[in-house]
């Protein structure tokens, strides 16, 4: 075998597990492995876990934070005004260095599939254009899927609808929308059903901005599920954001999640742009804004998390690491529980994964031989810890890797180091 590395952790729990590689498929995974490989690592009992999805972001405007200044206010509006300041300035050959920059940056930390939404109301389609670029760039080591988005509005936005079926016939994979930011809430629903009826035409998948305020009676996820249901869609459509649930009545959502589950729409939630942006108008008490995770999760609705933003107009932080969306998406929805725990863990790996369709996902035999070795013992400990990426494989190819974690100490008294890990990989002595 060309790689085998032995007595890992599995993000299920399975502990003492060898993963056999050959070429670009994983060819084994058992207990006590007699093969050899031509290369051994020892996990050390440490999680090895397929790699990290990220189901929502915007690339275009990656890294371009105080291009051309800085939102001073950091509220959504203003950075909506700051992006329409600069895209006139854009030139593609700007968004594909600070793309592939940020690409870099994910790959060092296990991303390795990422699902970005591309602004299409500019008729030059700049950035369409830049990041076909950047995907065929990126293509040997990470899984770049891009949705066609009218930020500016499908009906609202003159050309918008044209722009969005020019980039497709380009060769953007998904179709994108955003109907609460039409003129009317009749024109979202417009919106939602054309794009709908358009993707279904050309048998592709959706992925909608749907519902990101804080107004209750924004319900474009109600008219998103109807539509996947009527056109055949199922698992094949995302809703994004979907904040409105945060303050909708509980009587009204209890009718909603049934409708999102019947028609197999998929959540996606932006914990750490959700937290940041909704709330804005409140005084006290106010709100948090983040989608309702727990609860659609219940009702049997696939729920992942997403980056959304790094380092652009809208959220001036980031730093392309999914266990920190994770980690914020834990606490903002009070998900403490073992199995929820386990969970937000899902909800940045297997979930987006199964949202985007990836092919060959997962440590199984026959699978890509993509996977992420973390310095950490189980996916709760990577949460908490925000782990350390100790090896990134992409394809049976090391792409990355970096030492544990561990901090020195030099207090009298106490031993000479400690990395924060709880003894035996979770368990408590007594």
């Amino acid at each position: 075998m060309d790689l085998v590395i032995r007595n890992a952790t599995l993000p299920d729990g399975s502990h003492g597990i060898d993963i056999g590689i050959e070429g670009e498929r994983i060819v084994a995974v058992e207990q006590r492995m007699r093969a050899q490989g031509a290369r051994e690592i020892d996990a050390g009992g440490d999680l090895v876990s397929p790699p990290f999805v990220d189901a929502h972001f915007h690339m275009d405007s990656v890294l371009s934070y105080g291009l051309p200044r800085v939102n001073r206010s950091g509220t959504l509006l203003e950075g909506i005004r700051v992006w329409g300041e600069l895209k006139p300035q854009l030139s593609q050959e700007a968004l594909v260095e600070r793309a592939l920059r940020y690409c870099d940056w994910a790959v060092a930390r296990g991303l390795l599939a990422i699902r970005t939404h591309v602004d299409v109301c500019d008729d030059r389609l700049l950035a369409v254009e830049a990041l076909l670029d950047v995907k065929r760039r990126v293509a040997p080591y990470l899984d770049l899927q891009l949705v066609a988005f009218p930020q500016d509005g499908l009906l609202r936005s003159p050309g918008a609808f044209d722009n969005l079926k020019r980039a497709i016939a380009m060769g953007v994979d998904v179709v994108g929308g955003i109907p609460h930011f039409e003129r009317t809430m009749a024109q979202g629903a417009e919106s939602v059903r054309l794009l709908c009826e358009f993707a279904a035409d050309k048998g592709l998948r959706v992925d909608m901005h749907c519902d990101e305020t804080d107004d209750p009676m924004s319900r474009h996820i109600e008219t998103l599920a109807f539509e996947t249901q009527r056109l055949g869609l199922q698992g094949r459509v995302a809703g994004s954001h979907l904040t409105s649930m945060h303050s909708m009545d509980n009587y009204y959502v209890s009718k909603l999640l049934p409708l999102i589950a019947e028609s197999g729409v998929a959540a996606i939630a932006n914990p750490l742009i959700n937290i940041t942006l909704q709330g804005r108008h409140d005084s006290y008490p106010k709100r948090r804004g983040m989608t309702r995770v727990p609860e659609l999760m219940a009702a049997g609705v696939d729920v992942a998390f997403g980056h959304d933003c790094v380092l652009d107009p809208w959220y001036g932080m980031g730093s392309g690491d999914m266990l920190e969306v994770a980690h914020m998406g834990l606490h903002v929805a009070q998900m403490t529980g073992v199995e929820a725990m386990q969970a937000c863990f899902t909800a940045v790996t297997s979930t987006p994964a199964r949202i985007l369709g990836l092919e060959g996902y997962g440590i199984r035999t026959g699978s890509h031989a993509d996977l992420v070795l973390l310095d950490a013992g189980s996916p709760v400990e990577a949460i908490r810890l925000r782990a350390a990426r100790r090896l990134v494989v992409r394809r049976g190819a090391i792409v990355s890797e970096m030492p544990p974690a561990q901090a020195t100490l030099h207090l009298p008294g106490r031993p000479a180091a400690t990395d924060f890990r709880i003894p035996s990989h979770g368990s408590h002595n007594t």
